[in-house]
């Protein structure tokens, strides 16, 4: 009989977080519903993008810190919309700078418009950058094992391979590379993009993820509010399970009662 899991904290760059979702500030119709989304989904991170959010570096435009508070929410900056690694440095200093010192990062560099599909050559190169800078980084990546191995190696504080391309609703696509993955992980493992729905959250946490990262899935349900609350069950729920370790599957059926003492 195989070793029942033990539970452990789920710790980033030495603080340690009760909520394993972490959502996204985007796509929202206003202010108030990604407030309220937020509010609902129970996540302690929030992930704001740097170039399209205002956080303090347009004087006199709303600013998204006014609703998700660094006081209330680690605020987690991301590189969203970078190409290029100087791009993604740069962004990153930005938002250190405007956070007071923040050094905690989500790094994405992405290839090209159509796809969002990380370009995992320059998302090397920025990560070696922002790590010897004092970063702590979190990193969007391809599910490929060997670069996620890499990534690791560099220093990155969590590697957060994608389920499936970014707002495409897909899923988990390739299940079995994030299995091997999660198996030689050094670092937490947190799927980011893909995510449509609570099950395929649920997935993601089966497998073993640490966490999941989402923003379309919750801003472009019909109801964000009430989706946000599915996926903080969701990934409650997968944790669990992860930890119960699920029955084997058989091919035939097994009843549920004993059949021995059946009366005759």
């Amino acid at each position: 009989m195989s070793q029942v899991r033990s539970d452990k904290p789920f710790v980033l760059a030495g603080r340690t977080f009760q909520s394993r979702l972490l959502v996204g500030t985007g796509k929202y119709k206003d202010m108030d519903e990604t407030r309220d989304a937020i509010a609902a989904s129970g996540a302690e991170i929030v992930t704001v993008a740097v170039r399209r959010t205002n956080i303090g570096q347009n004087p006199g435009e709303p600013n998204l810190l006014d609703v998700i508070s660094p006081d209330k929410y680690t605020i987690l900056p991301n590189t969203a919309g970078c190409f290029d690694a100087v791009e993604a440095v740069r962004t990153c200093r930005l938002a250190r700078e405007l956070l007071d010192g923040h050094n905690l990062v989500k790094l994405e560099v992405l290839a090209d418009q159509k796809t969002l599909f990380p370009n995992v050559i320059e998302t090397i190169k920025a990560a070696e950058v922002l790590v010897k800078d004092g970063f702590d980084v979190m990193v969007y990546t391809s599910d490929d094992p060997i670069i996620a191995r890499q990534l690791a190696e560099i220093g990155c504080i969590a590697v957060m391979p994608l389920a499936g391309l970014i707002g495409s609703g897909l899923g988990i696509c390739n299940p079995y590379n994030l299995r091997i993955i999660l198996e030689e992980a050094k670092v937490p493992v947190l799927v980011d993009a893909g995510v449509g729905t609570a099950s395929d959250a649920a997935i993601a946490m089966e497998l073993g993820c640490e966490g999941v990262l989402l923003n379309s899935a919750i801003a472009h349900a019909q109801d964000p509010i009430l989706m946000a609350r599915a996926m903080q069950h969701a990934v409650e729920a997968g944790r669990l399970a992860y930890l119960a370790g699920r029955m084997p599957k058989k091919l035939y059926a097994s009843a549920s009662s004993p059949l021995d003492g059946l009366i005759k």
